[in-house]
């Protein structure tokens, strides 16, 4: 069994693998090759905890065989130990026998950012060069990563609801990808005129206003997880001509942005277009032109963290990375 770290996974697997491998995923859960079970969500009410657990198979060249572990347990602050801890189990899938263990939050925050880059170059203008992030929590380096592999931006702006949280992010991100990143006090100031806007958080209410939004700009959905949470305005998804999910029976499940305006009947279910493995696949239509606005929301799925963590173990078994335990 091999086990991976953060830095093992790291030097093992690249955003650009990532973001291929994410697309692949998709394109095989689309193809009806995966087997993506309901998560299992264990109530540990002594602990005021949750231990939840994500399995999935994806029947391909190299199947892939596992479970994400996340346990959700807000107390462990008091100990100064991750609030949401996540380990990812891979097995063998002609055995069965485990074969791998990865650390999963590191995976979560690459895969996460990954299926949003997938997402962002099959559906941004081509000319993309101004980058919006709204939100700087533990999703957000892998967001921005996404997005600098996906276009060739100039410079992308920043913007939290804590400014001086945007803007210690903005000079460690700047430093790191060395392009140019500019924190903003409000956020109209960090959508208006962006090409492509990504929004990373857990708000109950749009973070932006549709009338910000520029003519022919992707927006990207990731934070909003649960029918309460609304990242994305309902007049810009009225707005934009396409729209298209990663799984849909995930997004219509768990995405308030995008449940709440279907329940209100402001807008229509054919509005939703699809899903992003159905895009690559070329079974639906995506950007026509440079004038309209196009949106991607993404919720997570295990046949993303199960199809992702298996290319990185055999990444990591080709360059000799992390420990072997017999």
């Amino acid at each position: 069994m091999l086990f991976l770290t953060k830095e093992n996974i790291i030097e093992s697997f690249t955003m650009r693998e990532a973001m291929d491998a994410c697309r692949e995923s998709l394109e095989l859960y689309s193809k009806g090759k995966a087997s993506v079970p309901l998560r299992t969500n264990i109530n540990v009410a002594k602990q005021e905890g949750q231990s939840l657990y994500m399995p999935a198979y994806v029947e391909a060249d190299q199947d892939a065989l596992g479970v994400k572990i996340v346990s959700v347990y807000p107390k462990n602050i008091e100990k100064n130990i991750p609030s949401v801890p996540a380990t990812m189990v891979t097995l063998d899938a002609e055995t069965g026998m485990v074969s791998a263990i990865l650390d999963g939050t590191y995976l979560t925050q690459l895969r996460t950012g990954a299926v949003q880059g997938a997402a962002t170059e099959m559906l941004a203008r081509k000319d993309a060069k101004i980058g919006a992030l709204i939100g700087t929590g533990g999703q957000a380096e892998g967001q921005l990563w996404a997005m600098l592999t996906a276009r060739e931006l100039e410079s992308v702006r920043i913007f939290d609801i804590d400014f001086a949280r945007a803007e210690n992010f903005s000079k460690e991100m700047e430093a790191k990808y060395k392009v140019k990143m500019v924190p903003c006090h409000e956020a109209k100031e960090c959508v208006e005129g962006a090409d492509i806007i990504t929004s990373v958080t857990t708000s109950k209410r749009p973070t932006f206003s549709a009338e910000w939004v520029k003519e022919g700009a992707h927006i990207n959905g990731v934070g909003a997880y649960t029918p309460e949470m609304c990242e994305i305005p309902k007049e810009a998804i009225k707005a934009a001509t396409t729209v298209i999910f990663d799984t849909i029976d995930g997004v219509m499940e768990e995405a308030g942005d995008f449940i709440q305006p279907l329940k209100e009947g402001y807008i229509k279910k054919d509005h939703y277009k699809g899903e992003l493995g159905q895009l690559a696949l070329n079974q639906i239509e995506g950007r026509k032109d440079d004038k309209e606005i196009t949106i991607f929301k993404t919720v997570g799925s295990a046949v993303l963290d199960v199809y992702v963590a298996n290319k990185i173990v055999e990444k990591a078994k080709e360059k000799g990375l992390g420990q072997e335990i017999n």
